[in-house]
């Protein structure tokens, strides 16, 4: 963790605008190098930085080369930048937050969770969206409901840094991935950088009104939206406009891309200009945490300046499904669930989607998906979900009856796991699922 003279947690101001929420870590890095290297700090020495230890209150200083400037050390990072490497992009939604790493007055988890997988040997950035309901275990906490965002929530009670750490431990041991580095911002980051570069342009697909949650209110089509506006059209998911757009997070996490890829260009544009530049910096320096350097932030962005950014959404609006409280020894320190709408993503799907980018496994602690072969399942209602089924393996059986709607799934007190795999199959993303003490093996699927 780096710390200035006061010994606080250090915030990166030179670079601030590469890494807000925007989450294009790197893109456009050569405008801030330039802005470093030619201003009034790329020449100036430093003699030492200091480093602490937070777990272990030590203090130590590392000093500089003789005559090493902010340019020369930047330098020094390009030079060991030639691996891929991961960064976790955090978004705090705390409600009046006094800084990235606040509790604010309310909320304080990890809103938007993005993994930025920077490989400058193929001058690709991988956007790896997380989807922040994931239900995950989390056996040491007594947290009722146990979902990735809250890892961040926990830190924070604990001490600043602590937040991005757990989160940053939970969303490794979720992908697979090895994560060494954090950057945090919170809401009012995201609406000063879309301020900060003029607004953006972004298509509005379909009607979006949602006054109890989000607050946004947009027409469909092609408009400028200011910081507010931008930031309320990112965080929409429950869309009370009577069309299906943006009903639910995975549609969220699209958005997200898509704002993140307009900012990008923004940016870019902006780095151009000196003077735009200075005002990012001067508008954005309190809106962000990290633990990269300064050094490291520029030479990253340096680094990887002009690569294409692609995109990843780990699951998907099938994983989602509501699940009512039950008994689930490991979950927490509880061993208790209690009921919400939970992201229940498979690890085996996650481990082969990021294998190619060095995961070495996915786990979200919960008993593993059993197969379609070794379930039971009974189908009232809906013939066509016994098709889907059957189709997948299940050991099925259809019993008849009328069509209900929203479907409901029923599993034996104790086996949740293969209500998880038989919900997952049918991918309705609202179905119920409930533990039934009138079973005694087998699923019972309504619907």
């Amino acid at each position: 963790m780096f710390y200035g003279e006061a010994n606080t947690l250090r915030r990166k101001k030179l670079i601030a605008w590469v890494t807000s929420l925007v989450g294009v870590v790197v893109i456009g890095g050569v405008g801030a190098g330039l802005l470093v290297l030619r201003g009034p700090l790329g020449n100036q020495p430093n003699a030492e930085s200091v480093t602490k230890t937070a777990s272990q209150g030590t203090t130590t200083k590392t000093a500089k080369a003789p005559g090493s400037t902010l340019s020369q050390r930047i330098g020094q990072n390009l030079l060991h930048i030639n691996q891929p490497m991961n960064i976790l992009l955090i978004a705090n939604n705390a409600r009046n937050a006094t800084s990235p790493l606040s509790l604010g007055t309310a909320a304080g988890q990890a809103d938007i969770i993005l993994i930025a997988h920077v490989d400058p040997t193929t001058h690709t950035v991988t956007l790896i969206s997380v989807p922040r309901d994931t239900l995950i275990a989390m056996p040491q906490y007594n947290i009722s409901i146990p979902k990735i965002k809250s890892a961040f929530n926990i830190g924070l009670n604990v001490a600043p840094e602590k937040g991005p750490e757990l989160e940053m431990k939970a969303v490794s041991k979720l992908t697979g991935l090895p994560i060494k580095y954090w950057i945090v911002t919170d809401f009012q980051g995201f609406v000063d950088a879309v301020n900060a570069v003029g607004g953006i342009q972004v298509n509005v697909p379909a009607r979006l009104y949602d006054p109890a949650h989000s607050g946004v209110n947009l027409q469909p089509g092609l408009q400028k939206l200011n910081g507010e506006q931008a930031l309320a059209y990112v965080r929409v998911r429950q869309n009370a406009a009577g069309n299906s757009y943006r009903t639910n997070d995975f549609q969220r996490q699209q958005a997200e891309i898509q704002v993140l890829q307009i900012m990008k260009h923004k940016l870019i544009d902006s780095a151009t200009n000196p003077i735009k530049l200075y005002q990012l910096v001067k508008l954005w320096h309190k809106d962000v945490a990290t633990n990269l350097s300064t050094e490291q932030l520029v030479g990253l962005g340096m680094a990887a300046s002009g690569s294409s950014v692609k995109q990843i959404i780990l699951g998907s609006d099938r994983d989602s499904m509501d699940l009512a409280g039950t008994a689930l020894p490991g979950v927490n320190k509880q061993g208790h669930l209690t009921g919400a709408y939970y992201d229940v993503l498979d690890p085996a799907n996650i481990y082969q989607t990021l294998k190619p980018f060095g995961s070495t496994g996915s786990s979200t602690g919960l008993p593993p998906l059993p197969l379609p072969e070794n379930i039971n399942v009974t189908v009232y209602g809906s013939q066509s979900y016994y098709n889907v089924l059957k189709q997948a393996g299940y050991n099925v059986t259809f019993a008849g009856g009328q069509a209900s709607g929203r479907v409901t799934i029923y599993y034996p007190p104790g086996q949740i796991e293969m209500a998880w795999a038989v919900g997952r199959t049918l991918g309705t993303g609202n179905a119920w699922v409930a533990p039934n003490a009138n079973l005694s093996s087998g699923i019972v699927v309504y619907g």
